[in-house]
């Protein structure tokens, strides 16, 4: 039995720094409002302490916090505190990607490292994780592919941009990919950003992933979409840039990604089959994202999310091209991100322009 005696409260709020009656510090978390509603409070802590307990447990690896203690029915779950490691994005944000080359490449090489572990234990988890409750599998594996066969490319329509035959073949074809992984089918916390991974701001990283309430089994290269497309935090990730001569070069982190993933899913080093999947996620990211329209619309001029749904656009774009994957559908994302442009003229900016994990502003 562990007794809290004193906590502070972290971000989100209903997660907190706790000291023991032992003197030990603890991070405890509580069933409380999020902003994804798509599953219960009590199901989301469920496949935390499920997927947590999974990777040191049952794999004995040290990519996550333990758990050290849970009542479920109380809604509270008590977790291995990994202090003095902070979160990447925030040092990201306060000093710039060239400061912390090393930091991020060790965020990469643990995702990657999280899919080649878990690679082929699907199963495994799911004994795990049904102990605690009824879980949706097939939902877990099929992510937003589910939305995107129910709602598929509408967007393009209300920005003019015509959909041919030939689009709509490669599209069915990428969420094909995704929906059936094969090899790639592997464990994923649910959100790959960097928010959710800790390191040590001196010394080696030994970086550690968090946040594990939306974890399930899908296709391993969703959790490389972060390295290549921005996600809600920033206006371009890419290290894939030129820099002037005689700068620091900048970690080409997807290769880092690619590297760890291959040692347990080898299928990772076949050109083909990793450039087709990986342009799939990009691009099942993007138009996602895309549902967004009708909100940004409704910004006023100048507001940043409108340039960051461009850069998602031509960042997807960009990676299918470079990996000569999908040429249908890059092409449809720039021409998508040209209507963007030419419908917002603030958001008509140099992408190119913008270092690496620029923040997108509030």
């Amino acid at each position: 039995m562990i007794d809290v005696v004193e906590w502070t409260r972290l971000e989100p709020w209903r997660v907190a720094r706790a000291r023991t009656d032992r003197g030990e510090f603890v991070i405890v978390k509580w069933m409380g409002p999020h902003v994804d509603g798509r599953q219960t409070e009590a199901w989301r802590l469920r496949t935390e302490v499920s997927a947590l307990r999974f990777l040191s447990e049952d794999l004995q690896v040290d990519l996550a916090p333990r758990v050290l203690a849970e009542d479920l029915l109380a809604g509270r779950v008590i977790l291995e505190d990994l202090a003095p490691r902070v979160a990447l994005d925030g040092l990201l944000r306060g000093d710039g990607v060239v400061a912390h080359a090393e930091r991020l490449e060790a965020f990469a090489r643990a995702r990657g490292e999280l899919g080649a572990i878990t690679a082929g234990h699907a199963e495994r988890y799911y004994r795990r994780r049904e102990r605690l409750g009824q879980v949706d599998a097939e939902a877990d594996r099929l992510g937003r592919v589910a939305r995107l066969r129910q709602e598929g490319l509408s967007q393009a329509g209300v920005l003019g941009v015509p959909v041919t035959g030939a689009v709509e073949r490669e599209f069915a074809l990428a969420l094909a990919e995704l929906a059936d992984p094969g090899p790639f089918l592997a464990l994923s916390n649910g959100d790959p950003e960097s928010n959710n991974v800790l390191v040590r701001s001196d010394g080696p990283p030994d970086a550690r992933l968090i946040d594990f309430e939306f974890a399930g089994f899908t296709h391993a290269l969703h959790d490389a979409v972060c390295l290549h497309v921005p996600g809600p935090a920033w206006m371009r990730v890419s290290t894939m840039t030129a820099r002037p001569a005689g700068s620091a070069p900048l970690p080409q982190v997807g290769e880092v990604y690619r590297r760890a993933l291959a040692a347990g899913v080898p299928q990772a080093e076949d050109e083909r089959l990793y450039g087709r999947a990986l342009a799939a996620a990009c691009m099942a990211f993007a138009f996602v994202r895309l549902w967004r329209l009708q909100v940004l619309d409704g910004r006023a001029a100048g507001d940043a999310s409108r340039a960051q749904l461009v850069s998602t656009l031509e960042a997807a774009a960009s990676t299918a091209q470079e990996h000569h994957a999908l040429p249908q559908l890059a092409g449809l994302c720039q021409h998508l991100a040209e209507a963007l442009r030419h419908r917002w003229p603030d958001a008509d900016i140099d992408i190119t322009a913008l270092e690496p994990y620029t923040p997108r502003p509030q």
